[in-house]
C-alpha cells in the first residue's frame, strides 16, 4: 500500500527533529510542498493522498539532505523574492526575506524618478541572482537595470531570472567588480554586498558557510572594504537627483554613514528589518539633501 503524503511529512518532521534541525516542521512542509510543485494550503489539503514510490524516494532524498544542513531552498534550487521566483546557483548568495526591506526603501525612490524623469536607470552592485534590481524593475515598469557582479555564475543566473520572470527586456549584466567595468550614469544605485567581517565567516552556521559563496560574505577584516569601494566612486556615477540604497549588517550603520559622509553623501533615510536590526540606508549627496541630512 502506498504512503501519504500525511505520513511522509510526519516522517520527514521526525528525521529533521533527530538531526537537530531548529525548524524541523516548518523546513518539512516547505521542502516537500516545493518539491511537490504545491502551495502550502493544497499540500495539507491533499494530505490523506497517496504517493508514489519515485516520489517518497525523492522526497526522503532531500530530507536527508537538509539533515547534513543544507538549506532548503538550495536543495529546491530556487526562492520566492517580492513575489519574484528566483533560481539559485553556486555563486549567488540566497535571497533572505530581510533584503526586501531595501526594495521596500527603494520603490518610493524609482517611481518618484519615473515621475519627474519618464524612466528611471538602476544599477545593481554585486547582482547574485537578480533579487534587489529585479524586484524593482517588476513593481515600476518604466524602469530598466544593469546587474554587475565579478562571477559569470551570478550573471547567468541573474540574466535566466530575469527572463523567468519576464523582465529581460529591461535587465542588462556587465562583468565588473563593483564600479571598474562601468561607464555613464545611473539614477539609482543600490547593493547588498559582502559585509561580514572575515573572521566571523568561518563562525557562521552550516547553511550559510558551507552554502553561500564566500564572495558574497566577506567583507574584509572590518566586513567594510565593498562600502569603501562603492563610496569612493559613486559620485561619478549618480545622476544629479539620484540615490543609493544598501542593505547592511545590523552593526553597521554608524560606520557605513561615516564612509559615505566622507565622500559628500549624506543618509536620508534607513530601515530597519523584520527582527528589528538596521538593515537598509539610502543616501543621497550633501549638497542636495540640506535640511533633510
Amino acid at each position: 500500500m502506498a504512503e501519504t503524503l500525511d505520513h511522509l511529512l510526519a516522517e520527514s518532521r521526525d528525521r529533521l527533529k533527530a538531526a537537530s534541525i531548529e525548524t524541523a516542521a516548518v523546513d518539512a512542509r516547505h521542502l516537500i510542498s516545493g518539491l511537490l510543485g504545491l502551495s502550502l494550503a493544497a499540500m495539507m489539503a491533499r494530505g490523506g493522498e497517496a504517493v508514489d514510490d519515485a516520489v517518497a524516494a525523492r522526497i526522503r532524498a532531500a530530507v536527508e539532505r537538509r539533515a547534513a544542513r543544507e538549506p532548503v531552498y538550495r536543495i529546491l534550487g530556487e526562492r520566492e523574492f517580492y513575489g519574484l521566483t528566483l533560481k539559485l546557483s553556486k555563486d549567488t548568495l540566497e535571497p533572505r526575506p530581510d533584503t526586501e526591506t531595501l526594495v521596500d526603501c527603494m520603490i518610493p525612490h524609482v517611481r518618484r524618478i519615473v515621475a519627474n524623469k519618464g524612466t528611471c536607470r538602476i544599477i545593481d552592485l554585486g547582482i547574485g541572482t537578480g533579487a534587489i534590481c529585479l524586484a524593482l524593475l517588476d513593481e515600476v515598469l518604466e524602469a530598466r537595470g544593469l546587474g554587475t557582479d565579478i562571477s559569470e555564475d551570478a550573471l547567468a543566473t541573474a540574466r535566466e531570472n530575469a527572463e523567468r520572470n519576464g523582465l529581460a527586456g529591461r535587465f542588462q549584466t556587465l562583468r565588473s567588480n563593483w564600479f571598474e567595468e562601468v561607464g555613464g550614469r545611473f539614477d539609482v544605485i543600490v547593493s547588498n554586498p559582502p559585509y561580514i567581517q572575515s573572521k566571523v565567516v568561518e563562525e557562521l552556521e552550516p547553511e550559510v558557510k558551507f552554502h553561500d559563496p564566500a564572495a558574497a560574505l566577506d567583507g574584509g577584516d572590518d566586513g567594510l572594504n565593498a562600502y569603501r569601494a562603492i563610496a569612493l566612486h559613486a559620485d561619478r556615477h549618480l545622476e544629479a537627483d539620484g540615490v543609493i540604497g544598501l542593505e547592511i549588517g545590523f552593526d553597521q550603520k554608524q560606520a557605513v554613514t561615516a564612509l559615505f559622509a566622507a565622500q559628500r553623501f549624506r543618509l536620508h533615510d534607513s530601515a530597519k528589518d523584520l527582527g528589528g536590526n538596521d538593515r537598509a540606508l539610502v543616501f543621497k549627496r550633501d549638497r542636495e539633501c540640506g535640511s533633510n541630512c
